[in-house]
Formats: C-alpha cells, structure tokens, sequence
C-alpha cells in the first residue's frame, strides 16, 4: 500500500483537504478539460480545413490530411515514451507539458507555408492527441478512483464527445469571424486550447490521492488498536504490478490485442463513414451532419459503459463493447435514407463510448495503479497500429472491390476474434512470496 503524505507546502493539498467533496473529481474535471481540447487535433477538426487550405495553398487534398495518417504511425513509437514519462514525473508534468505543446503547434499553423511545415506541426499536434493526452488522463482517473473507476472515466469519454462535436464548431466560426481566414482561424484554436486545460492542469491537477494525504474514492482504511488493518477499501485489495510482472503475463497482451482489434473497427469505420454514406446516395450535409450525431452517441455510451464497469465484471462489460461495434458495423449495410444514417450513426457512437472508457479500465483493473502509465504505454501502440490497419485495410477493399461493403463483415470477424481473446484470458494472480 503506498504511503500517504500531505505537503504542506503544495497549496493543492490544503485545497483538496478543505474541499467539499471527493478532491478527485475536480482532478476527473481537470482532466477532462484535456480530452476536450485534444480535439483541436482531431480528424473532425481538421475536416473544416481541408477545402480553404487546399485553395489557398494549392494543396491536394490527400496531402493536407497525410499528415493525421504519419503521425497515427509515428505515435506507436511515442506512446512507450509517454508512458515511461508518465511513470516516472507524474501525470500533471505529461499533461500540462502536452497541452502546452498541443496549443502552440496548432496557433503556429497560422504561419505555415509548405507541407513540410504543416506536418511538422500539425504532426506534433496530432501526436498529443493519440499518446500523451489520452494515457494520461484515463491514468489520472484509475489513480485517482478504484471502486468507482468506470464512473469517473466515463466524464472523461462524455469531455471527449463534447470536444469531439464542438471543436470543428469553432473552428468554423472563428474562421467566420476572421472572414474565412483559416490562418487565424488556427491562431485562436491554439489560444482556446491553452484558455481551456492549462489553468486546471497547472492549478487543480494533482497524481493521485496519496500526494494530498487522500485515498482513492475518498474511502479510510479502518485499524484496529494495533495498527492492523480491520477493513480494506477496494484500493487495498487491489493487486499490483510492474510493468517488468506485467509483461510476462498472458493477459497483459491479450488486453494489447484485443485493443488493436477493437481500435481496428473503431478507425476503419470513422475515417470512411462519411464516404460510404455519400457512395449510397445520402447527401454530404446529411452525412457530415451523422459524425455530430454519433459523437452525441459517443457521449451517451461513454456513461452507458462507465456506469457498467461499476456494476459487471470487466471483461463482459469489454466484449459487450466489442459485440456492440461488431454488430453496429453491420447495420451500415442497411443505411438507405438519411434516418437510418442518423439511427446507425448514433448506435455506432455509443459503442466508440466503450472504447473511451473500457480499455483503459480494463488494465487497471489487471494490473492495479502503481505502474499504469507504464503498462499502458507498452500497450498503446497496438491500438495506434489497430487505427492505422483500419484506415489503411478499408481502403484497400474499396479500392480492390469498389465497394466498402466488404469492410463492415471484416470489422465484425475482428469483433469476434476480441470477445474470443477477451474469454480465454484469466486475470492474473502474482505468486505468493513466502
């Protein structure tokens, strides 16, 4: 069990110790605040800059969106760093650095000139977006909470959604207020991306519990007059693992695989949604407006998910989000009207939800919290190399078949291969040292 300490010094400790309620979730809001604002370099966002950019620049516009593809690719070998980064300074040192980062490379894209610029840039961007942003906010919730674990993951998934649907939201309408100048445009992102997390990242953002004298779930250990322990919180019962234990588990790369598999899906659907509504007759406002509509999903299935993690086990919460997205995949093959679009999309959405929260969960719970960051950054890149695989593999199917309806029985095989994977593992037990 880790020691608890309260610095006086940190004036974060006094405040969390005279808060009102649990101090961990100003930290889940905290955080949230950098899942919300990792969307200034979303694929979404990026969208509303493809045609002015492609004017003005004279780009194609394979390049301009070139650039979210490499990074996907550069991020599989990022997210160990992250992860060890994670470890050894703490979550706040990764996170405030990364949105630090994130708002200037993307105020910067005001000034580029040249493809070489803009990847470089918007690569960076992209980079926060898939590595440091996400490890460490869904770290910073399983440090912070154990028996409530879902719940609290869960707002991260809803403070995703939101910057999911609202980020190419403004950068439409500061576009529109600079008279179409997607130069300033991408000035003011930056500038709300700082205004947004860097304030509670810097202010409000504490590791975990221990360094404010606090458990995790706000629960007390309670001991007898001996000292020993009478009632373990479920910190206390929780197992824990090195990164070094970890990897010589079967689980650990089982979770590993089934996170590529379901990251597979969840890219191979999103990048060519849009396309393959269009290809069966549904108007691009109409299928522009079905991403809005299943990040509303997203939001909802984020709590749907996070709400079941605290009352099912672990892995049948996790094949269920596996089984939803493999079925929902399905049912793009019946899209012929604009509702059935909207219908499918939101049904989509709230099982990407699952896959904002469930995952990482999924490692915490198996592993315990003392070496997430690490755990998690030897497992990331499966998932980045799943999203790459995805975008990638659907595409080869059109392009070979002319057709996407091939994809969507490919994402649900690879959904049942997770919820294979997902039964035969055992959650490990760590030997018993006498």
């Amino acid at each position: 069990m880790n020691p608890i300490s309260t610095p006086s010094t940190d004036p974060r400790a006094a405040l969390a110790q005279r808060s009102p309620f649990f101090y961990g979730w100003a930290v889940v809001l905290a955080a949230g605040s950098t899942m919300f604002v990792r969307n200034a370099a979303a694929t979404l966002t990026i969208a509303v800059f493809v045609f002015p950019m492609s004017e003005d620049l004279g780009w194609s516009r394979t390049v301009i969106v070139g650039a979210a593809a490499a990074a996907g690719v550069v991020s599989m070998f990022v997210s160990p760093l992250a992860g060890w980064i994670l470890q050894r300074y703490g979550a706040r040192v990764l996170m405030a650095s990364s949105v630090f980062i994130l708002g200037a490379v993307i105020l910067s894209l005001r000034w580029t000139t040249s493809p070489i610029s803009f990847y470089l840039l918007f690569g960076v961007g992209r980079l926060m977006f898939q590595a440091p942003l996400q490890i460490g906010a869904s770290t910073a919730a399983a440090q912070w909470f154990v028996r409530m674990r879902g719940r609290s993951s869960s707002m991260l998934g809803v403070s995703h959604s939101l910057g999911m649907g609202l980020f190419p939201l403004f950068a439409q309408l500061f576009m529109n207020a600079s008279d179409g100048d997607w130069r300033m445009a991408w000035f003011w992102m930056g500038i709300s991306v700082w205004i947004i997390a860097l304030p509670l990242t810097l202010l409000v953002f504490v590791n975990k519990p221990e360094d404010v004298g606090l458990r995790p779930d706000g629960d007390k250990t309670t001991t007898d007059v001996t000292g020993e322990i009478q009632t373990q919180t479920a910190a206390d019962q929780e197992e824990q693992w090195t990164l070094k234990e970890a990897m010589r588990t079967p689980a650990m790369w089982t979770l590993a695989l089934v996170g590529g598999l379901v990251f597979f899906i969840h890219t191979g659907v999103n990048i060519h949604q849009a396309a393959f509504l269009r290809d069966n007759g549904i108007s691009p406002s109409i299928a522009a407006s079905a991403l809005t509509v299943m990040a509303g999903g997203t939001a909802v299935g984020s709590i749907l998910w996070g709400n079941l993690l605290d009352r099912l086990p672990v892995k049948i919460v996790y094949g269920m989000t596996a089984g939803w997205l493999g079925g929902m995949s399905l049912l793009f093959l019946l899209v012929d009207s604009p509702a059935m679009a909207f219908t499918v999309a939101a049904l989509f959405g709230i099982g990407l939800g699952g896959l904002l929260v469930v995952p990482p969960v999924a490692v915490a719970h198996y592993f315990g919290r003392n070496s997430l960051g690490a755990i998690r950054g030897a497992t990331e890149p499966f998932v980045s190399g799943g999203q790459a695989i995805g975008a990638l593999g659907a595409g080869l199917i059109f392009d070979y078949t002319g057709s996407y309806e091939g994809t969507f029985p490919t994402f649900t095989v690879a959904a049942i291969l997770a919820i294979l994977l997902l039964f035969a593992t055992r959650r490990p037990t760590k030997p018993v040292v006498e």
